[in-house]
């Protein structure tokens, strides 16, 4: 058999061989989360510090729940607990919205009384249930802010009239709850109440004093006489004796202003008026020789 002679591949002469092209590699595009990453306000670091506390957190409040369940000692959750304030989640700032006369001290100190001030361990219910505890606070909102801030907003009652009972001045407010003491030289300028109970009537004294506008910058104090009705004294040394009764007061009140409007009776040195009946207006007149001390209108 003849062999046959091999194929050679021609080549040109003087051509240079063709060099294969390196694959170049592509260039990853960023996923919707690292874009999400890269706008937020935070560098890697900070990111990487607050996830931590974050599952610091967690765990601290999870330990805790996990052993409450079980029945484990409550020694055992509280250890963890203390464990993770050790760690750095332990309350450091008290930030306190809302408050404008109570003392800030007194609700720092309240926030302070604890057995611990590791963040798991502060009993957010026993701090509100203390806080409203003192008259001048209406609610109280107690949260926490990882790793390190107790947020508490306020809201205060607001003083709304002065009640005088047995010669000791306090503030009330508007549903009659003492607030604190005042000093005679130091009231302000509020409706005076005076009597047993009389605080309690507060809202029922602004309804019955709105009913009659016109009369409301003469009057100096409303007494609750018997704990069944008003008198009204006025900034001339004037009374009035009202009947018992919401409505009935209210009408009498109404009928004293008309006739005041129309006949002047205040300011013209009347000891007082008695509208205990109210289809009878008396007016009392300083006595007289050989003249009756009162007069109906």
């Amino acid at each position: 058999m003849s062999r046959q002679p091999a194929k050679r591949t021609a080549t040109r002469r003087g051509a240079k061989p063709v060099a294969k092209r390196k694959q170049q590699p592509r260039k990853k595009q960023p996923g919707l989360m690292d874009q999400a990453l890269a706008a937020l306000p935070f560098d890697q670091a900070t990111l990487t510090r607050m996830a931590t506390w974050g599952i610091v957190g967690i765990f601290g409040i999870g330990a805790i729940t996990v052993a409450t369940w079980f029945g484990i000692p409550q020694i055992i959750g509280t250890g963890a607990a203390q464990a993770v304030g050790d760690a750095g989640l332990r309350v450091d700032t008290i930030q306190i919205n809302g408050l404008k006369r109570m003392n800030r001290m007194t609700v720092y100190q309240q926030v302070l009384d604890q057995n611990s001030r590791a963040m798991p361990l502060v009993d957010l219910g026993q701090v509100r249930a203390k806080l409203l505890a003192y008259p001048w606070i209406k609610d109280a909102r107690v949260s926490r802010r990882l790793p390190d801030k107790l947020l508490i907003d306020i809201v205060e009652r607001e003083p709304a009239a002065i009640w005088q009972n047995h010669g000791q001045l306090m503030l009330i407010d508007p549903t009659g709850v003492p607030l604190e003491p005042v000093s005679r030289e130091a009231m302000p300028d509020l409706p005076l109440l005076i009597g047993d109970g009389a605080n309690n009537q507060e809202p029922a004294r602004r309804d019955l004093m709105d009913s009659a506008p016109a009369l409301k910058p003469l009057v100096r104090a409303a007494t609750w006489v018997g704990n069944r009705r008003w008198d009204i004294i006025f900034d001339t040394g004037e009374k009035l004796q009202l009947p018992e009764g919401d409505k009935e007061a209210k009408d009498a009140l109404k009928t004293f202003a008309e006739k005041d409007g129309a006949y002047r009776l205040l300011g013209r040195g009347n000891l007082g008026f008695d509208m205990r009946d109210p289809d009878n207006l008396v007016v009392r007149r300083p006595a007289a020789i050989g003249a009756p001390p009162a007069t109906g209108l």
